[in-house]
C-alpha cells in the first residue's frame, strides 16, 4: 500500500493511500488523532472524503456525472426514473421482471394512511410545502416503525419512495385549499404525481406527454449528486441507527436551504425581479460584472463543475422542447433565455466558466409546467429521494461504518476560575 508522510514537529506520521475505481486518490487520515493527537481542518468539508462508496462519480473538471457507472447523458434520455432508482438502491439496472415488480411494489404503497390527512388539517395554509414534507416524512415512522428484515428489509425504502410524491401533491392541496387527488394505478409514476397536483374533482387532469417527458427528465437529472450537504446529512443522521425515515426528514430539511435545493427557486425570484424593473436584462449583466455592485446572477456557474454542468445540457434541450410545444409565452421565460443568450456568448461569463446551471434550466422548467415557486424545492426532494435511500443503505451496509463525530479546532477562551455574581 502506498502512504504519504506528514512531517510535523520532527516527528514523522505515515498515512495510508487509497485510490478508487476512477483514479481519485484519498488520504486515510482515520487513525492520525489516536495516534498522535492531530486532527485535520477543513471547514464545511469541502476536502475531505467522509466515506467509500460505490453509487456516484463526478468529475466537476470534466463535466462527468455518472450513476453506478452509467453516464447521465445516457440514463436521461433512454431510463424511466423508476428504473434510475433500482439502479441506484441496487447497483444494476433492472431487467423486465425486476423492473415490474419494483414498480408494482411502488404502486401498491402509493397511498398513505387515511388517519394521517388529518394531520394535513393541522396545518396552516400558508404552510410551506417543505415543512410539510420533512414532518409528514417523519411521521411515517409512528406507522411503520420496523420493517421486517427477514421478510423484506427494503420495505420502508419501499413504502418512502411510493408515498413521498403523495404526500408531496397532498401539500400542494393543501397550499391552495383544494381536495385531495388521489393517486391512478394505471399511470407512470411521473404521471401520477402530475395526475394528482393538477385534477380537480370535477376535471381529471390529463397528463400531456411532453410533461410526464420533462418531469421524468428532471427527476433522473437529480437523483444523486453524490455527498453534498443533504445527502451527508442523511447519512451522518443514519450513522446514530436513527430510523430511515427520521434521516430523509433530516436531508429534506438540510435541501430547504437556499444554499441548495432553493437555488431554483431564487432563480425564478431573481426574473421576477428584473421583469419588474422593466425587462432590461443588460442592466443586470453590468451590474453582474460589477464587483462593487453586490449583485450576482442566480443559476450561473457551479461549486463542483468547472466545465458547462452535464445536467443543464439535457434541461436546456427540454425547457426548449417543453415551451415549443406548448406553445408557452411567458415574459418571464423571455427574459430568462436573453439571460442564457448573454452568458454564452458574452466573453466575461466564458472566460469564468459561469454557464448556467442545473438550477437555472430546471427553475424555467418547473414554472413552464405550471408548477407553483414555493414547489420548487419539493421537486428537487422527490428526484434526490432514490439517491439518499441508496446513500442510506450503503452507510448501513457498511461494515467498517462508524457514528458520524466531526472533530473541531477549539479557539475559545483557556481555562479560567470562575468569579462569583458579588465579585463581578
Amino acid at each position: 500500500m502506498n502512504t504519504a508522510k506528514l512531517v510535523l514537529n520532527d516527528r514523522e506520521h505515515e498515512l495510508p493511500v487509497m485510490v478508487g475505481s476512477e483514479g481519485e486518490t484519498a488520504i486515510d487520515v482515520t487513525r492520525l488523532r489516536s495516534e498522535s493527537m492531530i486532527i485535520t481542518l477543513d471547514p464545511g468539508f469541502a476536502n475531505t472524503g467522509a466515506c467509500r462508496s460505490e453509487i456516484t462519480f463526478i468529475d466537476g473538471e470534466r463535466g462527468i456525472l455518472r450513476y453506478r457507472g452509467y453516464s447521465i447523458e445516457e440514463l436521461a434520455r433512454a431510463a424511466q426514473f423508476t428504473e434510475v432508482c433500482y439502479l441506484l438502491l441496487y447497483g444494476a439496472l433492472p431487467n423486465r421482471e425486476q423492473l415490474d415488480d419494483f414498480r408494482e411494489r411502488l404502486t401498491y404503497h402509493t397511498l398513505i394512511h387515511e388517519d394521517m390527512k388529518k394531520f394535513f388539517e393541522g396545518y396552516p395554509r400558508s404552510a410551506h410545502p417543505m415543512a410539510i414534507l420533512s414532518s409528514m416524512v417523519s411521521a411515517l415512522s409512528t406507522y411503520y416503525p420496523v420493517a421486517n428484515a427477514e421478510e423484506d428489509p427494503d420495505l420502508n425504502i419501499i413504502r418512502l419512495l411510493a408515498k413521498a410524491k403523495t404526500i408531496a401533491a397532498f401539500a400542494y392541496k393543501k397550499s391552495i385549499g383544494h381536495p385531495f387527488s388521489y393517486p391512478i394505478n394505471a399511470l407512470s409514476y411521473t404521471a401520477n404525481f402530475l395526475h394528482m397536483m393538477f385534477s380537480v374533482t370535477t376535471e381529471p387532469y390529463k397528463v400531456p406527454q411532453v410533461l410526464d417527458d420533462a418531469l421524468n427528465l428532471l427527476l433522473v437529472v437529480h437523483a444523486d449528486h453524490e455527498q453534498n450537504c443533504s445527502t451527508s446529512t442523511v447519512r451522518l443522521v443514519g450513522s446514530s441507527d436513527a430510523n430511515l425515515f427520521s434521516a430523509v426528514a433530516a436531508g429534506i430539511c438540510a435541501l430547504w436551504g437556499p444554499l441548495h435545493g432553493g437555488a431554483n427557486q431564487n432563480v425564478i425570484e431573481m426574473l421576477k425581479m428584473i421583469r419588474s424593473d422593466g425587462g432590461d436584462y443588460r442592466k443586470y449583466v453590468a451590474m453582474a460584472k460589477d464587483s462593487e455592485s453586490g449583485f450576482r446572477l442566480m443559476g450561473f456557474g457551479h461549486r463542483v463543475y468547472k466545465n458547462f454542468d452535464p445536467r443543464a445540457k439535457l434541461l436546456k434541450e427540454a425547457a426548449d422542447r417543453v415551451l415549443r410545444e406548448l406553445n408557452i409565452d411567458d415574459p418571464l421565460l423571455e427574459v430568462a433565455k436573453n439571460l442564457e443568450e448573454v452568458a454564452l456568448q458574452d466573453d466575461f461569463f466564458l472566460e469564468r466558466k459561469l454557464y448556467p446551471n442545473v438550477d437555472f434550466y430546471s427553475g424555467i422548467l418547473y414554472r413552464a409546467m405550471g408548477i407553483p415557486t414555493n414547489m420548487f424545492t419539493v421537486m428537487f426532494a422527490l428526484g434526490r429521494l432514490p439517491g439518499w435511500l441508496a446513500h442510506w443503505k450503503e452507510m448501513r451496509q457498511d461494515p467498517d461504518r462508524r457514528i458520524g463525530r466531526p472533530r473541531q479546532l477549539y479557539v475559545g477562551e483557556p481555562q479560567r476560575s470562575f468569579v462569583a455574581l458579588a465579585d463581578r
